[in-house]
């Protein structure tokens, strides 16, 4: 046989959870009871992972620690955990002994909030221990509330080896109801193959950017802001701002840094063809970045200026490129 005990507290000395916890291991212990204590907040970075501890378990232990209001956040997502990427079968054949220790007030509805939840996954309630401390000294001292812990021990050790079955409860009726419409249908190797997904930050992080990329990208095709692609870019730009010069033939490759394939303009006269394709000549090769292409085109810089400046190199006739701010008189109104 073998136990799991998650443990939803801090880990501090004076939780009385611990010693409850401490009692329930020495019992099960001398049961030859096999007894895995799962500290929540040691994987506070991997809960997701957790869900698949269960799959070789006959009955758990859910501990935790009422210290202000609850069951506290480390119990609270492992359950999340347990219903987005839990084994439903195994969790309908295992058994849940809840355990909670109050220093303060509603250990009562905490452990009422366990049961519940364990219901609603489809789980088997074993008896349960809660109780209020406000001396763990004292506490750990008298020797009838120890006892009491080891009857529960034993309670739920019989309670697993015979299989005992509660009565129906209406909460199960409205789970399967819920679940019908609402539960992921994946295998159990899906859900684990999940868990570890979603305890993977990184991996996380990427899908989140990938998925804000892909909501702007479908913003900008509906509401029609969408930028051009970068096999459109800058060819508009060419077009309405050239100007014909007679007698002027000549065609300049602009080798953009960030593009595959280079932007081909090629002039004849009042002709002028723009389009992104690589050719074995040109009159005047032009090696620039985007973002100086993008001043060029925005009239903030002329190619003369980009390159006596080293923003552009260029190779072929210097005195083709001269023409080029004569071809395109770029402005910022463009």
């Amino acid at each position: 046989m073998k136990v799991g005990i998650y443990y939803g507290g801090r880990g501090i000395m004076e939780d009385p959870a611990l010693y409850v916890l401490e009692v329930l291991e020495q019992v099960l212990d001398e049961l030859n009871v096999g007894v895995t204590r799962y500290n929540l907040y040691e994987y506070k970075n991997e809960l997701s992972r957790l869900p698949s501890t269960i799959k070789d378990k006959d009955g758990i232990v859910l501990a935790t620690t009422v210290e202000w209001l609850g069951i506290g956040g480390f119990m609270t997502q492992f359950l999340d955990d347990l219903w987005l990427f839990g084994d439903r079968e195994k969790m309908s054949t295992l058994y849940m002994q809840p355990v909670v220790m109050s220093t303060t007030y509603g250990e009562r509805e905490a452990k009422l909030t366990l049961e519940r939840a364990w219901e609603s996954l489809g789980g088997i309630l074993a008896g349960g221990i809660c109780g209020y401390v406000e001396d763990i000294q004292s506490f750990r001292a008298d020797s009838g509330y120890r006892f009491f812990i080891e009857k529960k021990a034993e309670d739920l050790y019989k309670t697993i080896e015979k299989r005992l079955l509660g009565l129906p409860t209406s909460s199960k009726a409205v789970t399967k109801s819920v679940q019908r419409t609402r539960q992921m249908l994946l295998t159990p190797q899906e859900s684990e193959q999940l868990s570890e997904l979603a305890a993977d930050e990184d991996k996380v992080r990427r899908q989140k950017a990938d998925v804000l990329e892909l909501s702007k990208l479908f913003t900008q095709m509906i509401d029609g802001t969408m930028p051009p692609s970068p096999n459109e870019q800058f060819v508009d730009e060419f077009v309405s701002s050239f100007t014909a010069v007679l007698e002027t033939t000549a065609d300049f490759l602009f080798r953009i840094t960030d593009r595959e394939v280079p932007l081909h303009v090629q002039v004849d006269g009042a002709q002028l063809s723009c389009r992104y394709e690589d050719v074995p000549h040109a009159s005047i090769v032009c090696t620039l970045s985007p973002d100086i292409m993008e001043s060029i085109v925005a009239g903030r810089m002329t190619f003369q200026r980009a390159f006596s400046v080293g923003d552009m190199s260029v190779k072929g006739s210097f005195a083709v490129l001269r023409q080029l701010d004569q071809l395109f008189p770029f402005s910022e109104s463009n």
